[in-house]
């Protein structure tokens, strides 16, 4: 595990986006542990978040996207504070867009706000977390709608490595698969893992209960990672 790496998962736990304890996530399954990014509410947060994104972005993306597109309600935020980071930190100056739930039908109408798409745009997805791939495969057909846009890939805070479709692929692998597009993530759950375990150096380590019953959840839902 990298410094980096370690490092945001402190920033998430410190910001109480990574939570530990009951909760359900969109695809319905009950889950021991949330991410939320929701819950990065001031300007420093969303600027660090930002600047995380960017470093995982160009170290995986470089040259190969135009747009960054942020699927409503929370992509928004993020697409933002990423483009803003590459800017600030990498001289990049990337056009954003984002898409709101419904349809306006005065002033400029449409679905999406900020850069308009065209034809042959290389459009990079950012989200924050990807459990079953719902989310993804409702954004896909609205960028497809708006032009004929290249899925340059997709980028998300963690990858939860919870089985998809099939039992044997993670999500985030099974959308990248279906949609012909490369994916990342700045952190996996078994990194999550490794750095609050009980006997880590991490200020927010796990109890053993916690550790057990992630496990559990793991054992009946998870996929591991390629060795």
């Amino acid at each position: 595990m990298s410094a980096n790496t370690g490092e945001f998962i402190d920033f998430m736990c410190e910001s109480g986006v990574l939570t530990f304890g009951d909760f359900v996530t969109k695809s319905g399954r009950p889950t021991p542990y949330f991410v939320n990014t929701g819950r990065y509410t001031t300007g420093g947060q969303m600027s660090a978040l930002g600047a995380y994104y960017a470093s995982a972005l160009e170290e995986r993306f470089h040259g190969q996207y135009d747009v960054l597109f942020g699927p409503a309600y929370k992509g928004i935020p993020l697409a933002v504070s990423i483009a803003e980071a590459l800017f600030r930190d990498h001289g990049l100056d990337v056009p954003f867009c984002f898409n709101r739930k419904e349809a306006k039908g005065h002033g400029e109408g449409g679905v999406l706000v900020g850069h308009p798409l065209r034809d042959g745009d290389r459009v990079l997805i950012v989200e924050d977390v990807t459990t079953a791939g719902t989310s993804i495969r409702e954004t896909v057909p609205i960028l497809k709608a708006a032009a004929d846009v290249r899925l340059a890939g997709l980028i998300v805070s963690v990858d939860r490595m919870e089985r998809g479709r099939d039992e044997h692929r993670s999500a985030l692998e099974e959308v990248g698969l279906e949609f012909g597009m490369p994916t990342q993530a700045i952190v996996n759950v078994e990194q999550i893992i490794e750095r609050l375990r009980p006997e880590g150096d991490s200020a927010h380590r796990l109890d053993a209960s916690d550790m057990a019953r992630i496990e559990t959840y793991r054992a009946k839902f998870g996929v591991r990672a390629p060795r």
